[in-house]
């Protein structure tokens, strides 16, 4: 009778993605997963960090009243004064902040709209129809995102002029409805997004062009107009040069304009301190509201056009 016996010293002859791991190797790739992992998130962490300190400051800083807001260091709690400080900052002078903040918001709410809503109109339309100069037409919107934007607010200010619009809502209003950048995203949304098949098929139920953008392509163009007008939303808010420029009555100020009059005059007046620093806190929240709230669109939105 003869007896079949494995030979172990045969080489093993499957393909090495196949063959399975020797427990030290395991061992050893575990332990660098795990290394690699520590050090990633302990960078983050860092990152993290280093970003929140300035707010931490400035929330710690609201609290205090003015005594306490020099005698204690930036990190240390002083009496808690938050309410009062919140309750001085709206009523002083007749309530000006809450006008400065309204300002604000409606530049950058109403004008990121429009803006965003020109902006994917536009992206679509580059990107569904042929049309003669297209591509350089394309090409001269996209010079536009190299100009920096302090570079064009002389010339805004000499047509704002001209066109009898300095010192009023539409002096920071009209010029926020221009974005190239806005027309960059909304075609690489379009492209992504809308599928020529599905405007097919609405054209040959009857529908028009118009109707098609609205009924079809914009509900699918949802992700890239929020990510436009957060991106839009971010920038009127922090737009400080142009309404610098623009505006000469106090009442029309956005409210970052308005507290950097107040830190102006903080070295003659130092009770400014407190309505700078509480102030500063609150016109924060609306950005810290907007990314919460926005963030899953701006999520989606960054990977428009990544997978085919």
């Amino acid at each position: 009778m003869t007896t079949l016996t494995h030979d172990t010293s045969v080489t093993d002859r499957r393909p090495a993605a196949e063959r399975p791991a020797r427990p030290g190797t395991r061992r050893r790739t575990s332990a660098h997963g795990l290394l690699s992992k520590t050090v990633v998130n302990g960078l983050l962490i860092l990152a993290a960090c280093y970003t929140l300190m300035p707010v931490s400051w400035l929330l710690i800083a609201a609290t205090k009243n003015h005594r306490d807001l020099f005698a204690t260091s930036g990190f240390t709690l002083g009496d808690v004064n938050l309410l009062a400080n919140l309750r001085h900052l709206f009523t002083f002078d007749d309530g000006i902040y809450l006008r400065w903040f309204g300002n604000s918001v409606l530049y950058s709410v109403v004008g990121s709209a429009a803006s965003s809503l020109i902006c994917v109109a536009t992206g679509y339309a580059f990107d569904k129809y042929d049309f003669k100069g297209k591509e350089k037409l394309f090409a001269l919107v996209l010079g536009g995102v190299l100009v920096p934007s302090t570079v064009i607010q002389l010339p805004m200010y000499l047509l704002a002029t001209k066109a009898g619009i300095v010192n009023t809502y539409w002096a920071l209003l009209l010029p926020a409805l221009v974005n190239p950048f806005g027309v960059y995203l909304a075609r690489v949304f379009s492209e992504g997004y809308v599928p020529d098949e599905v405007l097919e098929a609405a054209r040959v139920d009857g529908a028009g062009e118009l109707r098609t953008f609205a009924r079809v392509g914009l509900p699918m163009l949802a992700p890239g107009f929020m990510t436009i007008f957060l991106f839009s939303f971010t920038a009127s808010w922090n737009n400080f040069f142009g309404a610098l420029v623009m505006l000469n009555d106090d009442h029309l100020y956005p409210v970052n304009l308005g507290l950097f009059m107040w830190n102006s005059i903080t070295q003659q007046q130092p009770e400014y301190y407190a309505l700078v620093i509480t102030g500063s806190l609150v016109a924060v929240l609306p950005l810290i509201a907007a990314f919460v709230c926005l963030q899953r669109f701006w999520r989606s939105g960054l990977t428009a056009g990544a997978v085919k």
